[in-house]
């Protein structure tokens, strides 16, 4: 027997009109809260000839409503290469494709707002200094979040370009209310800094943060070295870490190229490394007192695509705001 059913659409300028920074965080947090078993939200898996690659990324968060997949694909051969992206969310309820995510945007909101749930337990609860090395928007949504969970005393940003610092700054003033300037170094930025965010990866993939730059407290997000040939901090950066928080464990472990630089340069991160829900269950609390500086290291994964999808997908149906496709898709009863 088969039946046909109809799913919903929802654009970035919806995901962007219902998306709420808190409530992500939220999620996010109670979603690495429990046990996350690795069937659950395995590795990325990529595809690839030549030029030519697929990248997918799953997950059947326990407990929520929606499971599914983000998509992205890029022909780097063809006239106008671009690389798009698509969340798939399936409905728990009815074993249906629900809806259909346009997942650029929610790629970004999902980084951050993993970012920010990991900073709000590690960083000390009170006002900081933000020190942001670079300027495009995965440091402009990372900014956004981490004032959602932490009172910003200055935002001081440092990019290679005078002009889209300057905008940048401009931007989180007016944005946030928080005083903000461009200075014109790495070390400038982090100097005195009590947080902060590397969300740039430098040309030649040099790094771009040094350990010894840093405040005596600092608490570090490194989220610009993904893959192995991928170069943000330094491995002294490492080394000066107390406690080192990853969203994917092995991942970022294995197969980054900050990583695998410091274990080249005999640095020994193995025992001083934790997962998301190590730190979100609590089991962390005894490493963060005695620890100085924290750093949370990310690569992404599909359980942040999927909790922070069915966040938008959930508030689009309620507001009315998602688009009813004209299209169906046969289902067989199993």
């Amino acid at each position: 027997m088969t039946t046909s059913h109809s799913p919903v659409f929802v654009s970035s300028d919806t995901a962007r009109s219902v998306f709420i920074w808190k409530d992500a965080i939220s999620a996010l947090q109670a979603a690495y809260s429990q046990p996350v078993p690795p069937q659950s939200t395995p590795a990325r898996s990529v595809a690839a000839v030549g030029k030519t690659w697929l990248r997918t990324l799953s997950a059947v968060p326990v407990g929520g409503r929606y499971y599914g997949a983000k998509v992205m694909g890029a022909a780097m051969g063809s006239t106008h290469p671009a690389v798009e992206y698509l969340i798939v969310l399936f409905d728990r309820e009815t074993s249906r494709i629900a809806g259909l995510v346009d997942g650029a945007l929610v790629t970004g909101f999902r980084t951050a707002a993993t970012s920010a749930a990991a900073l709000d337990r590690l960083a000390p609860r009170r006002p900081a200094r933000l020190a942001v090395l670079g300027s495009g928007l995965e440091a402009s949504m990372h900014v956004r979040a981490i004032a959602s969970v932490r009172e910003l005393t200055e935002i001081v940003v440092f990019s290679p370009t005078p002009e889209k610092r300057a905008a940048f700054a401009e931007a989180a003033t007016r944005d946030l209310g928080v005083p903000a300037r461009g200075v014109a170094s790495g070390q400038e930025a982090v100097d005195g800094a009590g947080l902060v965010l590397c969300a740039a990866r430098s040309h030649g993939e040099l790094p771009i943060l040094y350990g010894d730059w840093l405040a005596p407290e600092a608490t570090i997000v490194s989220i610009g070295s993904t893959v192995p040939s991928q170069r943000e901090i330094d491995p002294s950066v490492v080394e000066h870490s107390d406690v080192i928080v990853c969203d994917m464990l092995e991942e970022v472990l294995e197969e980054t190229g900050d990583m695998l630089a410091a274990r080249e340069a005999g640095i020994a991160f193995r025992d001083k490394s934790f997962s998301m829900v190590d730190l979100m269950s609590g089991k962390l609390e005894e490493q963060l007192r005695g620890a100085q500086r924290r750093m949370f290291k990310s690569v992404g994964g599909g359980l942040q695509d999927i909790v922070v999808a069915e966040l938008i997908l959930t508030r689009a149906l309620e507001m009315g705001l998602a688009t009813s496709l004209p299209i169906e898709f046969e289902s067989k009863s199993i």
